[in-house]
């Protein structure tokens, strides 16, 4: 059918590649075709000589599972056995056995959590407080004084205040916290 339709528009005064082209196929294909009314492609016959057999397979299989390996990707399997002077399969391979087993995911045990510092909220004013150094001017190009404020988080009321000639956080923080308590 699509080579009567070709065979109309030359004979209509078209170019048999453009016509090819409108219909998404190459003028070869067409050629191919005008013998046969299949289309006789056919992929390679042979198997690929570097094809990994059976064993190779459960064996990059049997690393990827391993306790060493199963929490890795194959972009990192790979590197560490070559360090070792081990060479099973390239990274693209490993990835393609892992698909084909349905193992491309997560194949460890799940981690117990990892212990996250809690967050402090404040629902209220004089609950949670927060510090910081800043640095002022000096009378002299170069040297700076180190005011060290508290702030209450929830009001950003100053809590308490320090200025220092030298940067010493634990006494500021010391000096400030206990005006701190003094204020409330």
């Amino acid at each position: 059918m699509i080579r009567q339709f070709v065979a109309e528009a030359v004979a209509g005064g078209g170019r048999r590649k453009v016509a090819c082209e409108l219909l998404g196929l190459t003028v070869r294909t067409l050629e191919r075709w005008a013998d046969h009314d299949d289309d006789r492609r056919h992929g390679p016959h042979d198997a690929p000589a570097n094809k990994l057999s059976a064993r190779e397979r459960a064996k990059v299989i049997a690393v990827a599972t391993s306790p060493e390996f199963r929490d890795q990707s194959p972009k990192q399997i790979v590197p560490q056995l070559a360090d070792r002077g081990q060479y099973l399969a390239s990274e693209s391979t490993f990835y393609r056995v892992l698909h084909a087993a349905d193992l491309q995911h997560h194949r460890a045990r799940s981690r117990p959590p990892v212990a996250r510092p809690h967050e402090h909220t404040a629902t209220g004013p004089w609950q949670v407080g927060s510090w910081d150094i800043t640095y002022l001017p000096g009378p002299v190009r170069g040297t700076f004084f180190y005011l060290y404020l508290v702030v209450d988080v929830w009001s950003r009321k100053i809590l308490g205040w320090d200025v220092h000639v030298v940067e010493a956080c634990e006494k500021a923080f010391e000096q400030a916290t206990s005006e701190a308590r003094i204020a409330a």
